[in-house]
């Protein structure tokens, strides 16, 4: 299945919308350096500041983006914007929770992974644009764009830790997907980092539930079938 609009018409889009939505850009970069700064610093308020931020971007990119912009030259983004907003309320009640996530940061392969992606989208993913020949004002940007807004959440989710996580990582990780299908169909070569997010955080996420089962299968083993019962 291809594309119903070429990367002409794709960038063009790109170009409106930055345009309309200037300076808003400066304050999405803003809002994801304090996002990094609650996250690294562990800022008590981080369980509630930094769902509350990725609400806030999810909600622009599914109103602003999918629905006001993209939807002139693809219908399919009347679905996307309806997922993306949908991904912006699940951050809402999670930011509101407070108890449903919190973050953890160390010296292991998954926290790289996740600032790797975090680097990634805010930083590298516009330097690959820049060199793919579209300019900052004429490509996706950070926080106010999919493909950068969800691999920098990744960043985050893989950094996350709760009983939401895996909730809050299925929109992503179907996403990951969508974008790669794009960034092979229309040449966009920055939109690559997004499956490989994308598919760490699936493989995370797998072994967390792993390791969560055998720890529960242990328990009972420990407890026995009369304890469990009890503890129930």
């Amino acid at each position: 299945m291809t594309a119903p609009f070429t990367i002409e018409q794709f960038l063009e889009v790109f170009v409106t919308y930055n345009t309309a939505i200037w300076p808003m850009q400066v304050a999405a970069l803003l809002l994801g350096l304090i996002a990094i700064t609650a996250l690294w610093r562990e800022w008590p308020i981080a369980a509630r500041l930094i769902p509350a931020i990725l609400a806030l971007m999810w909600a622009v990119n599914g109103i602003g983006y999918q629905f006001l912009f993209f939807t002139t030259i693809n219908p399919a983004a009347t679905v996307f914007a309806v997922f993306f907003v949908a991904q912006a309320i699940l951050f809402a009640i999670s930011a509101i929770s407070a108890t449903s996530l919190r973050f953890e940061t160390g010296r292991d392969f998954r926290t790289l992974i996740g600032a790797g992606c975090i680097i990634y989208a805010m930083a590298i993913y516009p330097i690959i644009g820049i060199w793919a020949g579209h300019g900052l004002m004429e490509g996706p940007m950070f926080g106010v764009a999919p493909c950068p807004t969800t691999i920098f959440t990744i960043g985050i989710l893989l950094l996350a830790r709760g009983k939401w996580v895996v909730w809050l990582s299925v929109i992503p990780i179907l996403w990951s997907v969508v974008g790669l299908a794009a960034a092979l169909q229309l040449g966009i070569p920055e939109d690559f980092g997004l499956p490989v997010a994308g598919g760490a955080l699936f493989v995370f996420l797998v072994v967390d539930i792993m390791l969560g089962e055998r720890r529960r299968k242990l328990a009972g083993l420990v407890m026995g079938p009369t304890d469990a019962r009890v503890s129930e």
